[in-house]
């Protein structure tokens, strides 16, 4: 592919960057997992999307710009670059949105789209469960058909974000008695304050409630939030996964940024005969370099038809481990301050360390890799 943008996405990059510029808050939001935090996150999110950044890839139609793949790579790099807040509604527009966009009906996409765009309502994730982690298909959870629709019972865990979301999607057992455990899933949205939903938060090492549990009790859900054909959801799931892992869940601007901020930190605070520091700033900028070229590389297929596939997951297994030894690089530059204080490297490092459990953890991705990208037998599970 040509490296070289044209002059219009230029124009779209300068346009990007003169708007943060004069919106991004000069004073850093609290943390989006406060509830005092969520609130301004929220808050954020309708800011963007009042001249339509929320989601820029989006059709105008829904509130995005209509721009392409390679748009929104240039945007994510100006927007980390600014220093911008992290985005609240993630779970909505990086999974939710793109699993519409490939089967939800126009309805659904007319109703969901516009307030998660705008931050009216934000998205909780809640597939896992106490005995179906990786193991997504082994879930529990039901869903019986009632008149016009579904009660959904059984736990959810891990759900980030459902401490203070508004709704959530997530797969449930509609045919218990299906030969196979992928068979027989139904995918539905629903709400988070609905009778019979009970929503405990679950802390994080600092205490904060970035997850929870939740509890279902016959939840009426309509037919109309049932996403895809009723039992047959783990289609859709994939649909779901294969973007967590992918090209939109972390962007290569996220990484540029910190790689720079790193290198900042380094000169202002190491100690430059500590080679063995200075080597691992140096492999952090290589490898958000790396990424951001095999991320390009990415997009470029898939604007010319071709399909991600597998491939995605090697860039879960990437990013997820290159989070990590990013961030503990800067709290070993940063030394006892680092782990003491309440800093943007400590909070970063503490959320970095769930990068390979999320999105199917890694061990489930590299059997993913080496069965279906290099052809070498099954495992033993």
């Amino acid at each position: 592919m040509d490296l070289a943008h044209s002059p219009a996405d230029e124009a779209f990059r300068a346009e990007a960057r003169a708007w943060l510029d004069a919106h991004v808050p000069r004073v850093a939001l609290p943390s989006l997992e406060t509830e005092e935090g969520f609130a301004a996150h929220r808050a954020w999110e309708a800011e963007l999307a009042a001249d339509r950044w929320s989601v820029v890839s989006w059709p105008a139609a829904y509130g995005g710009r209509d721009a392409d793949i390679v748009r929104w790579l240039v945007f994510e790099e100006e927007y980390y670059a600014a220093g911008a807040p992290g985005r609240v509604s993630q779970n909505g527009i990086s999974l939710l949105a793109p699993t519409l966009f490939e089967h939800g009906t126009l309805e659904q996409r007319a109703r969901v789209l516009p307030s998660m765009a705008s931050g009216e309502v934000i998205w909780a994730q809640a597939w896992s469960e106490p005995e179906a982690g990786s193991d997504l298909a082994s879930l529990t959870s039901r869903a019986v058909r009632t008149d016009g629709g579904w009660l959904l019972s059984g736990q959810k865990t891990w759900s980030s974000r459902a401490a203070f979301a508004d709704r959530a999607f997530g797969l449930f057992r509609s045919e218990p008695d299906t030969p196979k455990p992928h068979q027989g899933l139904t995918y539905l949205m629903f709400d988070l304050r609905a009778p019979g939903v009970t929503v405990r938060p679950i802390g994080r090492l600092d205490g904060k409630p970035a997850f929870a549990e939740l509890f279902l009790d016959d939840v009426f859900v309509q037919d109309e939030d049932v996403i895809g054909e009723p039992s047959r959801g783990w289609r859709v799931a994939m649909s779901t996964a294969g973007n967590e892992r992918g090209l939109t869940l972390r962007s290569p601007g996220r990484f540029l940024a910190s790689a720079d901020r790193l290198v900042d930190l380094w000169r202002s605070r190491a100690d430059p005969a500590d080679t063995a520091l200075r080597d691992r700033v140096a492999d952090a900028v290589i490898g958000a370099r790396a990424y951001q070229l095999f991320t390009y590389a990415n997009a470029s297929r898939f604007l010319d038809g071709e399909s991600i596939g597998a491939e995605a997951s090697l860039n879960k297994v990437f990013w997820s481990e290159y989070d990590i030894a990013l961030h503990e690089t800067a709290l070993d530059l940063l030394g006892p301050e680092g782990e003491l204080a309440d800093t943007d490297w400590s909070e970063g490092y503490v959320f970095s360390l769930a990068g390979p459990l999320y999105a199917g953890t890694n061990e489930i991705q590299r059997d993913i890799i080496a069965e279906r990208l290099l052809g070498l037998p099954k495992g033993r599970r």
